[in-house]
């Protein structure tokens, strides 16, 4: 599942000024756009009490907002002439973290009212929390900078810094500014959410619809056509995301950050250029596996479409690989499939033949952590869950999972449809409920994932052991394939997570090039197509216009979601993998390695979760991995026969773009 989320009880998504851009977009209640701005609720979440991910800043709704931002700059400019404290940190501290509590509860349960009872009110309720969660975000980093030169403890440290980082988007401290930004944000999500392309047979497609036949046709114009339709989109957004940018990099300047992007960067218990190195080291241990995927894939497209439409010496043209985005390559797996590559099995006719229902998958999965020591889901979670879309209401189906308390109000929302891929992502869904109960009795303001990769990471963990072995021991299936089959599997794992991997770098890549000035308004396309194809080896399909604005297709950039932490949850799951496989003493290729069952594995895994935030990440990874260091060698190690294979199957060809 591609860029799942997960809502955490204090997650505070301050989305657009959603006030004032709810109000543009519902009257009448159009779906698509509802659908983005709580996308951009979920999607945005610093997973934490303390994040008040702010999209926008404090104005843009009413008056009110704007008398708010005016009176904590004067509140700051009076602090400052008093000599601060470490007793007036933990006042401060103590003061804010009851009224996360407070906003927590509130928010998340207007979130998950609204995603489950889609109407012009629950939009305009969950926007009016929304804004409330938003001043509190912004007042909260303020004071929290305010501390900067203060002597205080390294946990007071640590939460001071939570606070301050946990703005994304943070606003100028000047009221007409802050009130600009919100509207920017608004229009942003305006053009997203509403962006749609009529064919030239006058048709009007949605990005949904666009979506379905980029993932199944095989026609090289129409996929063409699809490609450039939705890009329509995005030209409008260019001088829209210039001017966000300037007012995003003073905001960030106002906090002490020299720039947004190294504000996004100083997440990691690192200095910012640093965590950028670490990046690029870790991509330049992937990266020799996915130049032999990327090599075989351009070949086979080549035998697709033909050598004249897919050069053997150039990158691969965007549109052909069964997604907008050319970020996962899942659905060009029956191009590119190997021969005699079927295991033997279907594993959602075997949860038809088991009479599996949507309960009963989930409960499968809960019964998969409850066999490494965890304790069973509350019955709440059982009552209060979404587990099937209702027939009488629209709901938002995207998978998610959430925790409305900090305690044990867990829940997922899914539509789940009864197929081996959801199956998995319920396993997904569930690590994060696991993580979330984990850490319950941290403070407030470590109630989160060692850093924002890990979350999703786990999840992604969990997944990687539904797995042959695991579902024989499940009954599922009632005899494991041999070796012969693991290629057919570890295609489509790779064209899903090798090929994924570039991507989640070079967007944020670009992002923090426009953020820090080194790439300008003019060469904002430019630099995107350089970033696509250094790293991806990916081509525009056509000539791009002078006023193009592509990335601004991508729903993360007008949306304004840091993606590096996609980046990391591919790399660690891995080596999260691998370190349980070891711990559990399992004896098989990492690939075919499930801890199903296993308590050893499941006590280290939980040492790890039950650290929440509370500590530096190398800290946590050294609890569970050995090391604070990343190392997606485990990547090589899972996907060592496949890279065998594809090594071959590229022998005198042309590799390399």
């Amino acid at each position: 599942m591609a860029e799942p989320f997960f809502y955490p009880i204090f997650s505070f998504a301050i989305s657009f000024a959603l006030c004032s851009a709810f109000n543009i977009l519902i009257s009448p209640i159009n779906l698509q756009s509802i659908n983005f701005k709580m996308k951009k609720i979920t999607n945005t979440f610093k997973y934490t009490a303390v994040a008040l991910v702010v999209a926008t800043s404090l104005a843009g709704c009413n008056q009110e907002v704007t008398n708010s931002n005016t009176e904590t700059q004067a509140e700051n400019k009076q602090a400052e002439q008093v000599t601060l404290t470490s007793s007036d940190v933990q006042t401060f501290l103590d003061d804010a973290a009851k009224e996360m509590i407070v906003l927590g509860k509130s928010n998340a349960r207007a979130a998950w009212i609204y995603s489950n009872f889609i109407t012009e009110d629950t939009a305009s309720l969950a926007a009016e929390s929304d804004q409330l969660s938003t001043e509190a975000g912004v007042r909260f980093a303020m004071q929290a900078a305010k501390f900067d030169n203060v002597e205080v403890t390294p946990t007071q440290r640590r939460q001071l810094n939570i606070l301050k980082q946990s703005l994304v988007l943070p606003a100028p401290q000047d009221s007409k500014k802050s009130a600009e930004l919100a509207q920017i944000g608004a229009e942003l999500g305006s053009l997203y959410g509403k962006g749609s392309y009529t064919t030239k047979e006058g048709k009007k497609l949605s990005l949904g619809d666009m979506t379905s036949t980029m993932a199944t046709s095989r026609n090289y114009d129409e996929l063409l056509e699809m490609w450039q339709g939705w890009r329509e989109i995005s030209p409008p957004m260019k001088p829209l995301y210039t001017r966000q940018a300037e007012l995003a990099n003073e905001g960030a300047n106002g906090l002490g950050y020299k720039d947004l992007g190294a504000m996004w960067r100083s997440n990691y218990d690192m200095p910012a250029d640093d965590f950028a190195k670490e990046l690029d080291r870790l991509w330049g241990q992937v990266k020799p596996l996915y130049d032999d995927l990327h090599c075989y894939v351009r070949s086979e497209l080549g035998e697709e479409y033909g050598e004249d439409k897919v050069p053997q010496d150039k990158p691969i043209p965007a549109h052909l690989l069964g997604n907008m985005w050319a970020q996962s390559w899942g659905n060009i797996y029956d191009v590119v499939a190997p021969e005699n590559a079927d295991p033997g099995y279907d594993v959602t006719k075997q949860l038809a033949a088991n009479d599996y229902d949507e309960i009963k998958m989930v409960k499968g999965a809960e019964k998969f952590f409850t066999s490494l020591g965890f304790e069973a889901l509350p019955e709440t979670f059982w009552t209060r869950s979404l587990f099937t879309k209702p027939e009488d209401r629209d709901v938002i189906c995207h998978a998610s999972a959430w925790d409305l308390d900090a305690k044990d109000d867990l829940r997922i929302k899914m539509c789940i449809q009864k197929t081996g891929e959801e199956f998995s992502v319920i396993h997904h869904e569930l690590g994060h409920n696991f993580y979330q109960r984990a850490y319950k009795d941290q403070p407030v303001y470590f109630q989160n994932s060692a850093n924002d990769g890990f979350h999703e990471a786990i999840g992604d963990t969990i997944a990687l052991s539904v797995t042959p072995k695991y579902l024989k021991e499940i009954g599922l299936i009632d005899t494991i394939p041999d070796e012969s089959k693991d290629i057919g599997l570890l295609m489509k794992m790779a064209l899903e997570k090798i090929a994924f991997i570039p991507f989640g770098l070079l967007v944020d890549q670009w992002r923090w090039k426009v953020y820090s000035g080194e790439v300008t308004p003019e060469n904002y396309n430019t630099a995107w197509w350089e970033l696509r194809e250094k790293y991806q080896g990916v081509a525009a399909p056509i000539a791009r216009d002078t006023d193009a604005f592509d990335p601004g297709a991508k729903y993360h950039i007008p949306g304004n979601t840091p993606y590096s932490r996609y980046f990391l949850a591919h790399i660690q799951q891995f080596e999260f993998h691998r370190a349980l496989c070891e711990i559990s003493g399992n004896t098989d290729p990492i690939h075919r390695c499930s801890i199903y069952n296993n308590k050893d594995a499941g006590k280290a895994l939980n040492t790890m979760l039950e650290m929440g935030s509370s500590q530096p990440w190398q800290e946590a990874y050294k609890v569970l991995t050995g090391n604070e260091q990343m190392d997606a060698t485990a990547i090589l190690d899972y996907f060592a026969p496949l890279q065998t294979w594809l090594k071959d199957k590229n022998q005198g060809k042309q590799c390399g773009f």
